[in-house]
């Protein structure tokens, strides 16, 4: 058995943070092919297009597969965000909590996209991949889900490969800067207040 390998200090000058956050992750999908696309508003929440983000008060929606939307919100008491999306729903779609499933990354900084693009198969251009949008892809041999928000990128990915991810990504980063790990909130992810 070798001895395990001790990583170089993270330089801190690059300005780049990755978080963890906890959020509540309720997946909806239409039971009808367009019949969330008719109404377009579940709860007063506008259902955002396939590809696209949409940011309301303390609550994110994206959608990276048509008639189906990942509902972000805070955690609360297991189980509540997901009856409480049942609710909205009204027998017109399919409601499955996710929280445990996927785990919310949050990274930050001037050159997210540059390490970002080191291990991803999309275009991650500005131009491309613009503010309030969102796709799914695969990075560092992982299934990610990438949506773009004002403080930065929010990377979800399924749990039980979060801390391979984790560990890719800080690994990535370190050469361009990466400050120590913290967790946010998710205010901070919304980017309803500074982080």
């Amino acid at each position: 058995m070798s001895a395990p390998e001790r990583a170089a200090p993270l330089p801190a000058t690059g300005g780049l943070k990755l978080a963890a956050c906890s959020a509540d992750i309720i997946e909806v999908s239409a039971y009808v092919a367009g019949a969330a696309d008719a109404r377009r508003r579940v709860a007063g929440i506008d259902l955002p297009a396939c590809g696209r983000l949409t940011r309301a008060a303390q609550q994110l929606v994206l959608s990276v597969r048509p008639g189906r939307w990942l509902m972000l919100s805070a955690p609360q008491a297991p189980g509540l965000a997901a009856r409480a999306w049942v609710a909205a729903c009204a027998d017109q779609g399919a409601v499955v909590d996710l929280s445990s499933a996927l785990t919310p990354l949050l990274f930050t900084g001037a050159r997210v996209r540059e390490v970002l693009a080191r291990g991803c198969r999309l275009d991650l251009a500005g131009a491309a991949l613009q503010e309030g949008r969102a796709a799914a892809t695969v990075m560092a041999q992982v299934a990610v889900i990438l949506a773009v928000l004002p403080p930065g990128m929010l990377v979800l990915t399924p749990s039980s490969t979060a801390r391979h991810l984790r560990e890719w990504l800080i690994a990535t980063a370190r050469p361009f800067g990466i400050a120590p790990e913290v967790d946010v909130s998710f205010s901070d992810v919304c980017g309803d207040r500074a982080s």
